[in-house]
């Protein structure tokens, strides 16, 4: 039986009434990804406010690897909320905080002593790691990588790569933020091919960046997500990571990995470090963390994350007991139903999928393991900005939510909750199928007019 359901094109009038008064009340800023307003949600689909049924690829932004509503968060939720809402963690402590960030110590990379702190988002996660890094080792550098992205508060947003429609516009950004290519293979910056050029993002080209840039006694952390994710889910050589984890322990740099969008058995491990064999000094987590409820954390090497003096960490909301039990469930949940094997399952079957893609429509220029495709004219590597925003609509018009990503626009990134079925996602990756299939229909079409 078919998950999608349809019952009024999409956006239905309910939809479009709404979107119109949003447009009255809501800055423009706010941009959204589909026209489609949510009326409930469970495991991944989504019912909109006109009665239609789709399948969620996008899982919130990749916050909903537990799924929708998974049962165990929500009875957590539920039990916390008959007792109390908010005491504030700096005022009032509770245990569930310490029971979160003692799970968040056992279950993150590395086999030392650590400490968690809590906030609210993955943006003050990646604030809170440089503060500690800054802290710990008196130094006031942060080198970060092009195509990255690390949240839209002021100091994120130097920090993330992409101009528009993130930057452009908010400038000026704090000072002392260096940048360097990521190991985009294929668009490498340096010209080069793996493995013939031996990583030279992450060694080579790091000699030349202290010299020219910013000298390696000022660094005080290298911040690096394991995966693109607003990049466009660039999985980088295993070597990659090697290289830089050599480069930060030479230089007595803090090595920060932003497991924001990769983390809680999104690529087939807890973290995607460990595909990696990287062990950072700290580690930023948050979406996935709270099955659906704001949370974020910083987990680290217990001397660094102990550098910031009593009252230098925290926030009113941070490590809200409501979400911190969420959190625990959730972790739970990850474990118990073995998710992450379920995302290696679910990995293999995108790519079997994606890879027939790929031999069919030249315009799928790579396939990437983190479910993602790269859209480029056929015959070159040109970004297909347009033609990516076409197939996200045929899919959601079609009844499935999926994201588009990457420097240049170009990236059909897939977020599904793990705990969709099969059939589900089977029924999701025709539709995206039939997208690719109309799409590179009526552009040959109209290349074929152009020239006839």
């Amino acid at each position: 039986m078919a998950s999608i359901r349809l019952h009024t094109a999409i956006p239905g009038p309910r939809s479009r009434e709404l979107h119109a008064r949003r447009e009255q009340a809501v800055p423009r800023g706010l941009s959204h990804a589909t026209p489609v307003y949510v009326s409930k949600a469970e495991g991944a689909l989504i019912e909109d406010v006109d009665g239609n049924v789709l399948i969620d690829l996008a899982g919130g932004i990749g916050c909903l690897n537990v799924g929708h509503r998974h049962a165990s968060v929500t009875a957590a939720i539920h039990s916390q909320v008959d007792r109390f809402l908010h005491t504030c963690g700096q005022v009032t402590p509770y245990e569930s905080y310490i029971e979160l960030a003692e799970t968040m110590n056992r279950i993150t990379p590395g086999d030392f002593a650590k400490k968690t702190l809590f906030v609210n988002t993955g943006a003050e996660a990646v604030e809170n790691a440089v503060k500690i890094a800054r802290a710990y080792t008196r130094r006031q550098a942060i080198v970060c990588f092009e195509d990255a992205f690390h949240g839209r508060t002021l100091l994120g947003l130097a920090l993330t790569s992409k101009t528009h429609p993130y930057k452009a516009g908010f400038e000026p950004f704090p000072s002392e933020i260096y940048r360097i290519p990521y190991a985009y293979c294929y668009r490498c910056a340096y010209g080069k091919s793996f493995p013939s050029c031996k990583v030279h993002c992450a060694n080579q080209a790091f000699d030349e960046f202290f010299r020219r840039h910013v000298a390696q006694e000022d660094v005080a952390a290298l911040i690096v997500e394991p995966v693109l994710g607003e990049g466009g889910f660039v999985v980088p050589p295993p070597e990659f990571f090697a290289e830089l984890r050599k480069v930060c322990d030479q230089n007595g740099i803090v090595l920060i990995a932003d497991e924001v969008q990769t983390g809680f058995a999104r690529t087939g491990a807890m973290f995607a470090c460990e595909r990696f064999g990287l062990v950072p000094d700290l580690i930023a987590t948050a979406k996935s963390i709270g099955g659906g409820l704001p949370l974020a954390a910083v987990t680290g090497r217990a001397e660094i994350m102990d550098a910031a003096g009593p009252g230098g960490l925290g926030g009113t909301f941070a490590g809200n007991p409501v979400s911190c039990v969420a959190g625990l469930a959730t972790v739970q949940a990850i474990e118990r139903e073995r998710l992450c094997d379920r995302a290696e399952h679910l990995g293999e079957q995108f790519r079997q999928r994606a890879q027939q893609w790929q031999r069919r429509w030249p315009a799928i220029g790579e396939v990437r393991g983190m479910c993602a495709i790269e859209l480029v004219r056929p015959g070159t590597r040109t970004p297909a900005y347009e033609e990516t925003n076409q197939i996200t609509r045929y899919c959601y018009e079609h009844g499935v939510v999926v994201l588009s990503a990457g420097t240049f626009g170009n990236v059909i990134r897939i977020l599904m909750p793990l705990v969709i079925t099969d059939a589900q996602f089977e029924e999701a990756l025709d539709v995206l199928e039939a997208a690719l299939a109309v799409v590179a229909a009526t552009n040959a079409e109209a290349t074929h007019a152009v020239h006839s």
